[in-house]
């Protein structure tokens, strides 16, 4: 087996490093997702990204204060070791948590649903950490036990570790493999989830049954005495979660009242179609090119139609008593598209 350098490309002298490039990959990637994703769960794109200024730094911050707390001994005789991110010793638990804490301040201050964003994440944060696992794999970390079978050692059952000349189990692949199917289970289940938080549950549950798995093999894993950190907080997360999910769907059997807030698309579907979003605007940015020709008539008969348009769905979303405020709001900026210009 060999392994390829650690360094991606130079510039100015300046080695950039596999590591940072496949993190910030992930992290444009995610906010891509994102966008794609804001309308069917009710949250502006402007707020997405202001979300992500905020999100992205401190769960970076959280990642790195989290592996040092419980590695200290190999920053406490060169503290300014914590700032070389690029040698890798980012955790994604904190991450998550720096993730989560920055979501539950935004939302409160900007009045939108905490579950909700937490539901837009969910594919991005999963898939970013699929690319990023990679990371390990050029910095030659978060790798398994020793690997003492001659028919397993072949990439990517097993990577070769050059500091040691000796062939390990590659748990980082295993995980980002994992990661990957989960991301693709979120995108092609997530529009039958009946509950706000669903996604970002289901996220959960499910990384955190391979990581209670896998990481009884690496041979760097972050220890409180002798219980691994993660394997403990995985196991915890995944008992919690699935008896929370068997709990919840049991007593919504028994009374047929839903436990939570149905997901902003089950609430108001003509408004948040996405695949209907971008034609629509074509078709009125056609008409507003027009609308020099368009008469008095054609305009009293466009704000008729958009009235009717506003009672009618107005009407929809009665019942969605969370979501009403975001509802209007849409419904305000679709009125004022159908308008022509003067």
């Amino acid at each position: 087996m060999t392994n390829p350098s650690r360094v991606a490309f130079t510039v100015f002298g300046k080695d950039i490093y596999w590591y940072g490039v496949l993190i910030a990959a992930a992290v444009l990637i995610g906010i891509f997702i994102c966008l794609r994703r804001a309308k069917r769960y009710g949250i502006k794109q402007d707020d997405l990204i202001d979300f992500a200024l905020w999100a992205i730094p401190v769960a970076v911050i959280c990642a790195r204060l989290y592996y040092v707390a419980f590695e200290w001994d190999m920053f406490k005789d060169d503290p300014v070791r914590i700032l070389r991110l690029w040698e890798g010793g980012l955790a994604i638990y904190g991450a998550v948590i720096g993730g989560v804490i920055t979501g539950i301040v935004f939302c409160k201050a900007r009045k939108i649903s905490f579950w909700s964003l937490t539901d837009i994440a969910a594919p991005a944060l999963v898939l970013g950490q699929a690319i990023g696992r990679w990371g390990n794999f050029f910095n030659q970390e978060a790798y398994g036990i020793t690997v003492t079978n001659p028919n397993l050692m072949w990439f990517p059952m097993a990577v070769k570790i050059d500091a040691t000349n000796t062939i390990h189990y590659a748990t980082f692949f295993y995980e980002s493999f994992w990661c990957l199917l989960i991301f693709a289970f979120i995108m092609l289940m997530g529009k039958k989830f009946k509950h706000r938080g669903d996604c970002f549950a289901w996220y959960v549950m499910l990384y955190a049954l391979e990581r209670a798995l896998v990481e009884g093999l690496r041979t760097d894993s972050l220890y409180i005495g002798t219980v691994r950190v993660s394997q403990l907080l995985s196991a915890l997360l995944f008992v919690g979660l699935t008896a929370f999910m068997v709990w919840r769907y049991f007593k919504e059997k028994r009374t047929g009242v839903l436990v939570g807030a149905a997901p902003y698309f089950a609430q108001c579907p003509r408004d948040f179609d996405i695949e209907d979003g971008p034609q629509t605007e074509a078709v009125t940015a056609d008409e507003t090119e027009d609308g020099g020709e368009s008469s008095g008539n054609d305009a009293g008969d466009d704000e008729d139609s958009s009235k009717k348009k506003d009672e009618t769905k107005s009407g929809e979303c009665e019942s969605c008593a969370d979501t009403e405020k975001a509802c209007e709001e849409s419904e305000a900026d679709k009125g004022s598209e159908g308008s022509p210009k003067s």
